[in-house]
């Protein structure tokens, strides 16, 4: 039996038919680089002879086994044979592979510690990992994500250490909260002039003092000493992350303060400078 007419070259069509994908495909695969142009015919369309289908081929084997086109594309890159293609994919796949354990490996963390505590960086979760559950509250944790944020792992993990006394003090957190409760009430009803401001500020001066006390008691702090030696070792946790001013950040992080919560937040400011230039506490809350 005589062989039937075997063409040279054959059109898109033909060609998407015997390497089993459509034309669409194959516009595609050029339009992203994939597959190089071929020679146009004498009536401008595209003719596909043995070279081209011989890719094609190799695509089509290559994304049926579960590669994307961009790896593909990429493996072809540069490469003068498919030995030397497929070494370049299994090397790409596998530095892909590694950064995908690493991604495993954060959120396997977040999992086992919980979230917000797993969503800290591990500077800060680990002041605070022999806590029980729950301990400190969530609220606490937010606002450690956001100081985190502002001043970097090293200023959230001091802050760390006043939701450890807090938990720990249980006549300092029904302060706290106490405290925290008549902050609440400094709502948009209130005159930023209302001398309870000054009554509060300094109530709330008063008791960040004792909380500082109570840190130094516990040497935390001394413990904070050690964390700042090794700020060297950490300083890179966050590269390539934009990082802003403590004013840009305050700026940009938004708060539903009313002018008297404003005015009252920065009384509190005012006396604990006060107390600090005095180094009299006491008597400047």
């Amino acid at each position: 039996m005589p062989l039937p007419a075997i063409p040279r070259r054959v059109k898109i069509g033909d060609a998407a038919a015997f390497a089993g994908t459509t034309p669409r495909a194959i516009r595609h695969y050029h339009a992203i680089g994939l597959l190089a142009e071929p020679e146009r015919g004498s009536d401008d369309r595209r003719r596909y002879g043995y070279d081209d289908m011989i890719r094609l081929l190799w695509i089509r084997k290559m994304a049926d086994a579960g590669l994307s086109l961009d790896d593909i594309r990429a493996g072809f890159e540069g490469a003068t044979g498919i030995e030397q293609s497929l070494a370049q994919l299994e090397e790409s796949l596998a530095a892909k592979a590694a950064a995908i354990e690493v991604q495993r490996a954060a959120v396997h963390r977040l999992r086992k510690m919980g979230s917000p505590l797993g969503l800290l960086s591990p500077l800060v979760s680990g002041r605070l990992h022999d806590l029980a559950p729950g301990v400190p509250r969530s609220t606490d944790l937010d606002t450690l994500l956001v100081t985190e944020r502002v001043l970097g792992p090293l200023g959230a993990a001091a802050q760390a250490d006043r939701f450890i006394v807090l938990a720990t003090h249980p006549e300092l957190r029904a302060e706290e909260d106490r405290l925290a409760e008549a902050e609440a009430d400094l709502d948009d009803t209130v005159s930023p002039d209302d001398p309870r401001i000054e009554d509060l500020a300094a109530q709330r001066c008063a008791h960040e003092t004792a909380l500082a006390a109570a840190i130094d008691r516990s040497g935390l702090d001394e413990a904070l000493d050690v964390l700042l030696d090794q700020e060297d070792e950490h300083a890179g946790e966050e590269e390539g992350e934009a990082r802003m001013s403590t004013l840009e950040a305050i700026g940009k992080m938004p708060y539903d303060f009313s002018p008297a919560r404003v005015r009252y937040e920065e009384r509190v400011i005012e006396l604990l400078h006060s107390a600090d230039q005095d180094g009299d506490t006491s008597r400047a809350c």
